[in-house]
């Protein structure tokens, strides 16, 4: 796969290189894993009508959704090789390049509402964030929401000791697979486009996910039950190759700013929308029974997962979790 990547880096430096002349467009190529019909699909689609208008056809995006150029196992590698330009990866996958930091958006119950997370996105602490991801040849341009995630298996998850024994599909996480360990659960790292043949055929027993992301990939078809957490953030950072961003025009690059802050806007404001109409839609098929903690069950699970906040500071450091939570704190004063 690596040799592949480089080859697809080599003929995209080509490329690039043919840019130099007025005459052909600058391509960007946006690679993401969900389908067209999520918040980000829909936003990257807005990015590319925006940016494509505010350069006057200087620039052409190219969407691929859908894992079908990359899959998220894959797709950080081959942005640093300049492969692909653009992804939006969620939070989660910058761990396993090593920076840890983003691991804090993991944590459960570290962000309680959209109020609180726009604090960190959208102020300072975001973005520090984002300049740690520049030594590792990535700029960091934007923050899109994909909403709060929801626990779903084939037996019902109601209690902590509910969890014991299923087999999770996770992303490439420690702060996810602590969580699941904490609840006595078997994390598996799976690719987001294996999930719904991986619960299909019993490789693993559940997973978390956003209402919009559970309903586009079906996986509710395939899941009995889907308890409403929300213990969990999923987000994405939209980001791009440093070395390609840093060489392209400064006017091309203000224009792009632009279409990725108006794109960003379109994004966030989506992604409630569309989580509550995915909801809407999965109790309306009903194959899955959805379940409502109490306020006594919920308190069970924040209880059963404090364990995984030690766990995280060993790596992302006490600071930015306290960071985090004066900023919730803040947020819901």
């Amino acid at each position: 796969m690596r040799k592949l990547i480089w080859a697809a880096a080599s003929i995209a430096a080509l490329a690039l290189t043919g840019t130099a002349s007025a005459q052909s467009p600058i391509i960007i190529k946006f690679s993401h894993v969900v389908a067209t019909d999520t918040p980000k699909g829909k936003a990257s689609e807005k990015f590319k009508e925006l940016a494509e208008k505010y350069t006057g056809g200087k620039v052409k995006i190219e969407v691929y959704p859908n894992s079908t150029l990359y899959k998220d196992k894959e797709e950080l590698e081959a942005l640093q090789l300049g492969s692909v330009q653009m992804l939006a990866p969620s939070n989660s996958k910058f761990g396993p390049l090593g920076i840890r930091e983003f691991e804090v958006f993991d944590l459960p119950y570290i962000l309680p509402d959209l109020k609180t997370l726009r604090k960190v996105t959208e102020g300072p602490l975001g973005a520090r964030l984002l300049k740690l991801l520049e030594p590792k040849g990535i700029t960091g341009l934007a923050y899109w929401d994909n909403g709060f995630k929801q626990m779903s298996a084939n037996r019902k998850l109601v209690a902590p000791a509910d969890y014991q024994g299923v087999k999770f599909r996770i992303q490439s996480s420690r702060v996810l697979q602590a969580q699941f360990k904490a609840l006595g659960s078997l994390p598996q790292v799976m690719a987001f486009s294996e999930v719904y043949q991986a619960l299909q055929t019993g490789v693993v027993d559940g997973q978390e996910n956003t209402w919009s992301n559970i309903y586009t990939q079906k996986m509710h078809e395939v899941q009995k039950y889907i308890t409403e957490t929300n213990h969990g953030y999923i987000g994405y950072v939209v980001i791009v190759n440093k070395k390609f961003w840093d060489d392209l025009p400064a006017d091309i690059r203000e224009q792009l700013s632009k279409a990725m802050k108006e794109a960003t806007d379109f994004n966030n404001a989506q992604s409630q929308k569309e989580n509550d109409d995915a909801l809407a839609e999965i109790k309306k098929s009903g194959k899955s029974e959805i379940i409502k903690l109490t306020a006594e069950q919920d308190a069970a699970m924040r209880k059963a997962m404090e364990p995984v906040y030690k766990d995280a500071a060993s790596r992302v450091g006490q600071p930015l979790i306290d960071e985090f939570q004066k900023e919730a704190k803040g947020a819901t004063n």
